[in-house]
């Protein structure tokens, strides 16, 4: 204790000890007719009643300097799912939180570019592709919380929120909400994960600029195999937005049985061939009813291979993968069967820490009808003759928060007269925990 603080105590003991004498004389009952005595002596003067004052004042500024103010008497209530709040502060412990910033500058030959992504540059000059917010957290010992919600220059989406059970014997899983489904390699991926500014065109077509997804549940069970097998299947709902290109879209008319929903299901085997190379192949599957006559319904079939080199010693950050997808679909119309398919294939090559180069190829054909003719595709009215996209890029990584990529393509459209042209220089920055890119 300071010495400042020591005379300040025995200041204000000798003070509290005279006027508890001084109370006690002025509260006697007196036999007498009652008559006003001065107030006994404190021996205190007015210098010791300053000097009580400034002490007073120099300690309550130095506690407020060192932070030692004393703590409210109440304690701000909290809760065991790791949120605390008082009247000034709000934290959620466990959550990760991030901002994902994608915009790229775009020219393009043709007035009216076939792009079909949400996220594509679709227009020459500055694009905004989006600015996602993406939140994971634990919930309770039970379920996890996942978002993804996409920010544009002309609104908010929720694309993504869904709960996930952690705790599941047998190898189990669920997810419950809002969620892009299990179909192929990229269409439950984000554009921060993808090897390319833009979209396979083929994704487009068939599931639509945001992919198929869409309120449901699905569940997940990891066999007990030797190898790596994990089987998915979900129930969705087959109205909306992203299911417009083949299933109901926006000419649903409610459930009214459990054939009004979608259903989708994958297959996912892996295979560590070597220590430096491995394999993912995956058979996926959708069925759901579409707009075109009462119970008319789309079959899509795809399978997707993933395979990754990557040696493990040396210290070397070379990597290799290819990458492919193929999908066919198959629609139930008035008197008819419309069918298309689709695919690509790409490979990228990271030959340095700090820089990747990728080639992509696509192809989609036109629509047919059950006797292999061309056939009036009322979601495709253009699409008349085969369409194959290359495309090329290089990639430079400042570190695993930034990525600046440049990609160039040629798009080989078989009803235009000529090829189009497009050129992409694109920024992504990372802001958070979540979505840094392997380095």
């Amino acid at each position: 204790m300071s010495p400042t603080s020591c005379r300040l105590a025995g200041l204000v003991i000798c003070l509290s000890f005279c006027l508890s004498l001084s109370a006690s004389a002025q509260t006697a009952p007196d036999a007498g007719t009652p008559t006003e005595e001065p107030a006994p002596d404190t021996g205190l003067s007015a210098e010791d009643m300053k000097d009580i004052e400034e002490a007073l004042g120099k300690d309550a500024a130095a506690a407020a300097q060192e932070g030692s103010t004393p703590a409210p008497a109440t304690p701000a209530p909290s809760s065991s799912s790791g949120v605390t709040i008082t009247p000034t502060n709000v934290n959620v412990h466990g959550l990760d939180l991030a901002f994902i910033l994608d915009v790229a500058a775009a020219a393009f030959t043709a007035k009216e570019p076939l792009q079909s992504g949400g996220h594509d540059p679709t227009t020459s000059g500055f694009n905004f592709q989006q600015l996602e917010l993406s939140l994971n957290t634990a919930v309770d010992p039970y379920f996890r919380f996942t978002g993804n919600i996409v920010f544009s220059q002309f609104g908010v989406e929720v694309e993504e929120a869904y709960a996930t059970t952690t705790n599941l014997p047998a190898n189990l899983q669920l997810r419950a909400g809002q969620f892009l489904t299990h179909f192929g390699r990229i269409n439950p991926t984000h554009p921060h994960s993808w090897d390319f500014v833009d979209q396979p065109f083929a994704i487009g077509r068939i599931f639509g600029g945001e992919g198929n997804r869409g309120l449901g549940v699905e569940g997940s069970w990891l066999t007990p195999l030797p190898w790596y097998v994990e089987v998915v299947g979900s129930i969705t709902d087959a109205s909306g937005e992203s299911t417009a290109r083949s299933f109901l879209g926006g000419g649903g008319g409610g459930v009214t049985s459990p054939l009004d929903f979608q259903f989708t299901g994958a297959v996912k085997q892996f295979f560590p061939l070597s220590d430096d190379l491995s394999l993912l192949w995956g058979l996926s599957a959708a069925n759901g009813p579409n707009p075109t006559g009462y119970q008319n319904r789309t079959d899509v079939f795809g399978t997707d291979v993933y395979l990754k080199y990557r040696p493990v010693s040396g210290g070397s950050t070379t990597q290799v993968t290819l990458q492919g997808e193929i999908f066919y679909r198959r629609r139930q119309a008035p008197q008819d069967v419309l069918s298309d398919f689709n695919g690509y294939g790409q490979v990228l090559w990271r030959f340095a820490q700090r820089w990747a180069v990728a080639g992509r190829y696509e192809f989609g054909s036109p629509t047919r009808n059950q006797g292999g003719a061309l056939a009036d595709d009322p979601l495709d009215p253009e699409w008349t003759a085969n369409r194959q996209r290359l495309s090329a890029n290089v990639t430079f990584w400042p570190t695993e928060f930034s990525r600046l990529r440049l990609q160039g393509a040629t798009d080989r459209i078989g009803w235009r007269d000529r090829p189009d042209y497009s050129v992409f220089l694109a920024l992504e920055v990372v802001m958070g925990a979540h979505g840094a890119h392997s380095f």
